[in-house]
């Protein structure tokens, strides 16, 4: 089997927990290593692997496939600079922090025809999959109205400075928002309006910490929404249809699991507890609907596909033009109030 030759931008929380882990145990990558700034850390974890000292020295390698997971405000010119170096990429979401940007990249790689993917990893999350596949067996008919949500209590500013810098990239809306932004997408298609309530909720925080979307569309709508203030979290999921409802819980385990030092595999990960299970409630019964297997293993065999056999990326940059449309669409709407018809 061909062996992509991978390596990363960063060693820090992304590339020690997302990517790392998934690209040294997948028989279709080799991790070569990474480039570290300043702490020489993966090495501990991975011996074998390389500690690239300069940007240039992984352009000049033979890597492949180049991770771009460093800050979003960096994504661009970071992007830009490993397309033409003739290196496929995977850039972390956000993929950047501007639509114009998204375009740009896009357009360089199709020139250079070259792979161009979007670490949409949470597509791939045991309760979103769950939630796909109720759509699209349609237990519950033509959807009415959905809400999605991404919540965590974590009311102290974080010890990263970027994130808290209030530089273009930092914001929920750019972390948390661009995955369930994402997944509305991915279920319902672009919207025709969207109206947005943006705000800052924590103590000193220099960045907007708590959203509330509106997503129109002709026959539904789609309401998106995000905090650091919520101990007791609600379903993540709940649509209503015509026939029936389908709530569900937050439930992936991998993020979890990967915390705790677990080594991925094919058999029983990203199994979800079954109390986790989502209800559905159609043709005047109610029912746990059985929840399916989150792997990130399997966003690995889709872009390995992709590189290999010239197939599409699992998450295209086209796609995530789209997400950043839909984020300056709420971020115009709520600065001033209004609804915000998208083109």
């Amino acid at each position: 089997m061909r062996k992509i030759k991978t390596a990363l931008l960063a060693y820090g929380g992304s590339g020690k927990l997302f990517h790392a882990p998934f690209f040294e145990v997948h028989e279709g990558f080799e991790l070569l290593g990474a480039y570290e700034r300043s702490k020489k850390l993966i090495q501990k974890d991975y011996p074998e692997v390389r500690s690239f000292d300069s940007l240039e020295e992984v352009l000049e390698s033979d890597a492949e496939l180049i991770v771009v997971n460093t800050p979003i405000d960096t994504h661009f010119d970071l992007t830009k600079k490993v397309l033409e170096a003739g290196k496929n990429a995977l850039v972390e979401k956000a993929f950047t922090t501007t639509s114009e940007e998204a375009k740009k990249l896009d357009q360089l790689a199709k020139e250079k025809k070259l792979k161009l993917c979007v670490y949409q990893n949470r597509r791939y999350d045991s309760d979103f999959r769950t939630a796909k596949k109720v759509l699209e067996e349609d237990y519950i008919g033509e959807i009415v109205e959905a809400e999605i949500r991404f919540e965590r209590y974590n009311p102290q500013l974080s010890p990263k400075a970027w994130k808290e810098s209030g530089n273009p990239g930092a914001s929920i809306l750019m972390d948390l928002g661009s995955h369930i932004i994402d997944q509305a997408l991915t279920l319902f298609g672009y919207p025709e309006k969207v109206f947005a309530d943006i705000r800052r909720t924590r103590e000193n925080t220099q960045i907007d910490d708590y959203f509330d979307i509106l997503l129109y569309y002709s026959d539904k709508r789609v309401r998106l929404k995000s905090s650091f203030f919520v101990k007791e979290p609600t379903p993540a999921y709940v649509f209503h249809g015509k026939k029936g409802s389908f709530l569900k819980h937050r439930g992936d385990v991998q993020e979890d699991e990967l915390k705790l030092g677990k080594i991925p595999n094919r058999e029983n990960w990203g199994t979800e507890p079954e109390e986790k299970t989502g209800l559905l409630v159609y043709n005047d019964r109610a029912m746990h609907f059985p929840t399916l297997q989150g792997n990130y293993l399997d966003f690995c065999d889709d872009l390995y596909d992709a590189i290999v056999n010239d197939k599409e990326v699992p998450a295209t940059a086209k796609q995530a033009y789209h997400t950043m449309k839909v984020i300056e669409a709420a971020q115009k709407s709520a600065a001033k109030g209004e609804v915000i018809s998208l083109g």
